[in-house]
């Protein structure tokens, strides 16, 4: 046994390569690329044994897979990959803007929540009236590229002027709204679709989009549903469905380290009965 030498670093070689896998786990896990990551792994196992069979001919053709298969694996993972390495510098990015803008503003980076007010009265108001939306909001991800794809309009986030925006007669209220700080940038955005398998079938295509959104930025996205009349929250990936104007104020609060009143909100009234659970119809 004296060939079998095991050091302090090799056992925490071990453990980083461990996380790393399961990390990479967690990111593919509710998506197709992990039936394509499970196929990869087949192929280089299958080489594996077929070295150690010295079967010469199929290995020298398993071998030229393998050589080419870190270029195929940036291909394939490319929007896993990318949100591995912003997820590394997520939580960095978001604690040193906190401590930014506080150091050089001070209570004037905290006290700057009118937008906030005028984005849940909106939000309630389109709920309470079954008025689909969906709306962006950046925080320190690129969102130029949704931009593009969007109108730019550049106005103070005022609550008729969302509503405006969504009104199904509209000609702007089809995609999504992007708000930076306190002004809408752009409407019409078209965002990613997300692909994963887990999502319950009576979310539509806001929510899906939603969720890609936020699976490839640290964006915060709200959607209000047309058919149910439903307020939901959106955070890197998860979402949380079926909440009050004041809980959405409070989950964007704390997303974006801001210091506001619990009040400003109002409950929801149902103009219309709510649908029941086993048939509710799709988001359009």
């Amino acid at each position: 046994m004296d060939f079998i030498q095991i050091k302090a670093l090799d056992i925490v070689d071990i453990l980083l390569v461990a996380l790393l896998m399961y990390q990479l786990y967690r990111l593919i896990r509710k998506t197709n690329a992990l039936s394509i990551f499970t196929g990869i792994l087949i192929v280089y196992l299958l080489w594996l044994v077929v070295r150690v069979l010295n079967m010469e001919l199929l290995s020298l053709l398993l071998g030229q897979v393998i050589g080419v298969g870190a270029i195929a694996l940036i291909i394939v993972f490319q929007p896993e990959i990318r949100k591995f390495l912003f997820l590394l510098g997520e939580r960095y990015s978001k604690r040193r803007s906190s401590f930014l803008g506080r150091f050089f503003f001070g209570k004037a980076y905290e006290d700057r929540t009118e937008w906030l007010n005028q984005l849940v009265l909106a939000c309630e108001e389109m709920a309470e009236t079954y008025t689909g939306a969906l709306i962006v909001i950046r925080r320190s991800s690129d969102m130029a590229e949704f931009m593009a794809q969007g109108e730019v309009i550049d106005a103070l986030v005022k609550k008729d002027l969302i509503e405006n925006i969504f009104f199904k007669n509209s000609p702007l209220h089809d995609g999504a709204m992007l708000i930076e700080g306190d002004r809408i940038k752009a409407v019409r955005c078209i965002l990613p679709v997300s692909e994963r398998t887990d999502i319950p079938g009576y979310f539509g295509t806001r929510h899906r989009a939603a969720l890609g959104a936020s699976e490839i930025s640290d964006a915060l996205v709200v959607v209000v549903s047309e058919e149910r009349g439903q307020i939901s929250f959106v955070q890197g990936g998860e979402i949380t469905a079926h909440i009050s104007g004041a809980k959405l104020k409070e989950l964007i609060s704390q997303a974006m380290g801001l210091s506001v009143e619990s009040s400003g909100s109002r409950p929801i009234r149902r103009r219309v009965q709510e649908v029941a659970p086993d048939d509710r119809p799709q988001d359009l």
